[in-house]
């Protein structure tokens, strides 16, 4: 029987005219030619004549449809403190990636939008080396009307077997060596690669934007193997990246599926379709998978969601379902406390039990401000959202602990390591963060 999920805590605050909060603006000025361009706009009463200029921004970029929630004032019980903060190039860029900076040993690496990769040391933010894995396509001269955004690192940044992994628009993976930043090997694949590839036990794993999951060799990047599943004619943009457990490799599709298959030679194991498409238009049949699957082994158990559909706890040896709830996300989950925490499309934090399905708790002070995917340790759950600011919420009950602005937004995915958060903002900055209960 699938227990049904009750919610015991709903958290609605009041909206409130913090002082951290700030007015949403959807046009701005960069530059010398800011005082003239203002000028015309104002005199015409205007703006969106000139959104063709390359320096100014499109209204659209302002944000999703609906007001992101007011914030609202608490008692902060911690405090982020800031241990380091360094630059990473340009940052991923205006095509809302997500490009997660990964950690291995005492180094943290990270990479921006236009082929740089760069290893810090996780302690002092010390640079260690970079590494560009190519140049963006350049622009003709003088065609100022051409608003492409030229960033083409999307993939990024995966790790293991000694190697730093990143995926291209163009198709390309990219292996470098972990010490020092040369590269091992590339590989030229189907499509462009949205996700991190992953690594372990001699493979790594690649995900394509057209359906295909490809298992390269670790040591030259030479194809092992290739599993093709059928593309809806709409998806997201974005594909979850694979998790290799127990030589298999879990993955999500742009249909609604999840899929087990054997690292070795590629033989599906069991496929499951969380939620089959309904509605009349395209846009209501979007069920895509592109949250990473969350593979718990002391639960036994694989959690994954998908946008418009369900989430589920799946058992990784069959693909059996444990239990299922209506929900509704494109980000990663995340597992703590005996509890999954999760992004809503609506931006509500919700936290559920891993053996029960029951709702804890659920935080709708955060609603439309646009969340990154959830981090959760120690005591708590930490999210990002497009403003720049860095909440800690309590894993037991979801009430805020702390709030802290990083930047002009943020919308890839955390890291953590020995209590030490770092965090790759919008504009490039790696920062490390701890937090320190007050008094």
């Amino acid at each position: 029987m699938i227990p049904r999920a009750t919610p015991m805590r709903t958290i609605r605050p009041e909206p409130s005219r913090d002082a951290t909060s700030e007015p949403d603006t959807s046009v701005t000025i960069r530059g010398w030619a800011a005082t003239i361009v203002a000028g015309v706009l104002l005199s015409i009463g205007g703006c969106q004549v000139f959104s063709f200029l390359p320096f100014v921004d499109d209204p659209a970029d302002a944000g999703e449809e609906g007001d992101p929630e007011p914030l609202v004032s608490f008692v902060a019980e911690a405090d982020l403190q800031r241990r380091w903060q360094v630059g990473v190039g340009r940052g991923p860029g205006r095509k809302y990636l997500r490009i997660k900076p990964t950690i291995l040993a005492d180094r943290i690496y990270a990479a921006d939008g236009y082929g740089l990769v760069v290893a810090v040391d996780r302690f002092s933010g010390r640079r260690i080396w970079s590494s560009s894995v190519g140049k963006p396509d350049g622009r003709p001269f003088l065609k100022i009307w051409d608003r492409r955004d030229p960033s083409f690192l999307t993939g990024g940044v995966g790790a293991g077997e000694g190697r730093i992994l990143v995926g291209t628009t163009r198709g390309e993976v990219v292996a470098l060596n972990a010490g020092d930043g040369s590269e091992v090997w590339r590989t030229q694949l189907t499509s462009e690669i949205l996700s991190p590839p992953a690594a372990d036990g001699g493979v790594v794993m690649a995900q394509t934007n057209d359906g295909r999951l490809v298992a390269l060799e670790g040591a030259d990047g030479d194809t092992r193997w290739s599993y093709d599943n059928q593309v809806p004619l709409l998806t997201l943009r974005g594909t979850a990246a694979p998790v290799i457990a127990g030589g298999l490799v879990f993955a999500g599709f742009g249909d609604g599926r999840v899929a087990a298959l054997s690292t070795d030679t590629g033989a599906p194991i069991w496929q499951h379709r969380l939620v089959l498409p309904q509605g009349r238009t395209e846009l209501e049949r979007l069920v895509d998978v592109d949250g990473s699957p969350l593979f718990v082994p002391e639960r036994g158990a694989l959690f994954a969601i998908s946008y418009q559909g369900r989430l589920k706890a799946l058992s990784p040896p069959d693909g059996r379902v444990l239990w299922e709830i209506p929900a509704s996300s494109h980000l990663d989950l995340a597992g703590g406390y005996g509890q999954l925490y999760f992004v809503t499309d609506e931006d509500v934090v919700t936290a559920v039990q891993q053996g029960t399905a029951e709702v804890v708790w659920r935080q709708e002070g955060l609603k439309n401000r646009q969340l990154t995917s959830p981090l959760a340790f120690s005591n708590y759950v930490l999210v990002g959202d497009a403003q720049g600011y860095l909440h800690v919420l309590a894993q037991t009950d979801g009430r805020f602990v702390a709030r802290r602005r990083l930047s002009a937004g943020l919308r890839s995915p955390m890291v953590e390591r020995d209590g030490i958060v770092y965090v790759l903002a919008n504009d490039g900055r790696l920062s490390a963060l701890e937090i320190r209960l007050r008094g």
